[in-house]
This record gives C-alpha cells, structure tokens and sequence, in this order.
C-alpha cells in the first residue's frame, strides 16, 4: 500500500473553467503521478444534488467534467477514478456517521450558517429552504474521505472546515467503536492558485465571469477579449500586478516568459496585443487536450466503461472498510 492516500472530489454542477484547471485540475494530475501516492478522484455528484436541481445540467456535467480530467491526461489505471453515485457503500457510511455526529458541530457549518444569517437579514424564518442536504453535507463529505481512509485531502483555505469537521466525526466514531478510521490531514491550496475572472473577481461561476477550459479557438479568444482592463493606451507602462491579463498569463508561463510579459508591460505593450499573446500561451497548452476532450464528449459509452471501472476499484477497497464499521456497530449476521 502506497503510504500516501489522496482523495479529491469535483462536483457536477458545471464546466470546467480555466480557474478550475489551474487551481485543482492541473495540480492533482501532476500529484497523481507520484507512484507513491495512492490517489482516488471521484465526481461528487450526490453533493450536486445540494444545490442544483436541475438532472439535465448534473448529467451533462458530470460527461463534461469526467472528460476533462481524462482529456487532460488523468490515467485511470494508475488512480481510482470514480462517480460517487455509484458507490453505494458511501451513502450507508454517511447515515451510519450521522447517527455518530452531533447536531451541534453540523450548526456550525459555513454553509448553514451563511444561509441563515441570509435568511435572518431577509426577514424569514432562519430555516427557510433549508434541506438537509445543505445541512448535513459535512456528513457525506466525511464519509467520502473516511470510506477509503484518505490521508490527505487538498481543500482551499475556505475549505479547511469541512476537513476538521471530518476527523471530528471519525475521532467520536473511534472513541466509541475502536480505532476504525484514520484521522486526514488537510493539504491546504494556497490562495495564489485562485485566477481572476473576466471582471477582476475570483473566476467563479457564481459570478459569471469564467472562461470554459475547452473552448473553440474562436470562442476562448473572444472571452480573452472580454477581460477587464484600464484605460491606458499602448505605449504606456502598465502595472502587471495590477492587471488580471497578466495574472492570467503568470498560470500558463514559463520562467522565462514571465520576465518577458512583465518587461513587455514597463514598455507600454496595448492590451490588444497582450490579450492575442495571452491566448497563444492558453491554446498552446490546450489545443491537444481540447481534440482529446472532443473525441471523448462524442463517445460518452468509452467514459462510462471507465466510470464503471473505476466504481469496480472503489467499491473493492471501500467493502473491507464498511465489514469492519457494520461489525463495529453491531450490524452483522446472527450466526
């Protein structure tokens, strides 16, 4: 056994976005080469349920997001590559758990919290549309990593809760059945990783400012073109730390064209001219990903044959666990 277990869930609410790539996608990949490292990937797609209610736009997310990782170089023999939902002994975990979790820990839950305060300033009844998908999702997120006894769980700083939250869980389980579940560490994604959008913010779906990871070539140089910029014309200096267009550019750079752009901007390069640099370095990149993306969207039966594998690998890894915790509780044969 590797002495190293990853575990890194996307869900299925929407498509993959440059920000997405260089955040997690293209970090995870590279970590999941370490044959060192025994990693697990899975597209959460009971957590979509949460928050999205739409089953057209959770199925085509899950084919756009399970292509993408594939596309972009995600070997599925080398990881356990998986959808959630297809691993049923998750979802007994997670109600097994919830018999162990307080109410009060899942009280203090960012997400029920921020709903609340939401619904307090509104002038509704603190609980108003609140499901208790919203309000015990701590529980699920704890049994996906406590189900394969993860190691290492990387999350961003905004994130750091849900991890605590799940050795809680597991530390009230093991005081009160035996040592059962490892306790993860959290792998903390430094917020230098976040790129802006097209409007200056975080790039985010929730602020409609993404530029989709696969887009025709046509498509992403109109959405480079749409990022925000100053009013200074070309030949004055401008300040590439101040410049979304150049923070862009530092996630795909090299070294070396880095110092390059930077000195491109003390000399007054116009924004047209950095926006059309700025999407040869992104197509660059791309261009191979987005052919093998294609392929893969126009044969969605080949990703669902290693969507099924890769159930197959987790389930054998997650059965083991689930004997141990069923007998831990008192569910198991008579005889």
């Amino acid at each position: 056994m590797a002495s190293k277990r990853l575990l890194t869930g996307i869900t299925t609410t929407g498509t993959p976005h440059l920000g997405n790539y260089v955040g997690a996608i293209r970090p995870a990949i590279a970590a999941s080469r370490n044959p060192d490292v025994e990693s697990f990937f899975f597209l959460a797609d009971l957590h979509a349920l949460i928050k999205c209610h739409d089953p057209e736009r959770i199925h085509l997310s899950t084919k756009e997001i399970a292509a993408t990782w594939l596309a972009l170089g995600l070997d599925p023999d080398k990881v356990i590559f998986y959808r959630q939902s297809d691993v049923p002994e998750i979802t007994e975990l997670c109600w097994i758990l919830t018999c162990q979790s307080a109410k009060g820990l899942l009280n203090r839950a960012h997400a029920y919290k921020a709903a609340v305060d939401a619904n307090v300033a509104e002038g509704q009844d603190p609980d108003y549309a609140v499901t208790m998908g919203l309000f015990s999702y701590p529980v699920l997120m704890a049994a996906d990593i406590l189900m394969f006894n993860a190691t290492h769980v990387p999350v961003g700083k905004d994130q750091t809760q849900h991890l605590e939250m799940a050795r809680d869980i597991a530390q009230r389980f093991n005081h009160h059945f035996g040592e059962v579940f490892v306790l993860p560490e959290t792998v903390v994604q430094e917020n230098g990783d976040v790129l802006q959008g097209l409007d200056g913010r975080k790039m985010s779906k929730s602020y409609n400012n993404t530029i989709p990871l696969f887009l025709a070539e046509k498509q992403l140089q109109k959405h480079i073109n749409k990022i925000k910029t100053n009013l200074l014309e070309p030949g004055e200096p401008k300040n590439p730390d101040e410049s979304t267009v150049f923070q862009i550019w530092n996630a795909f750079a090299s070294v070396e064209q880095s110092t390059d752009m930077r000195r491109k901007f003390a000399e007054g390069i116009g924004w047209g001219q950095a926006k059309k640099e700025l999407f040869e370095l992104i197509n660059a990149e791309l261009a191979e990903a987005r052919q093998r993306y294609d392929a893969l969207l126009a044969k969605p039966g080949d990703i669902e044959t290693v969507l099924q594998a890769g159930a197959a690998k987790a389930r054998a890894k997650a059965a083991p666990l689930l004997a141990k915790v069923r007998r831990a509780v008192g569910l198991y044969p008579l005889d």
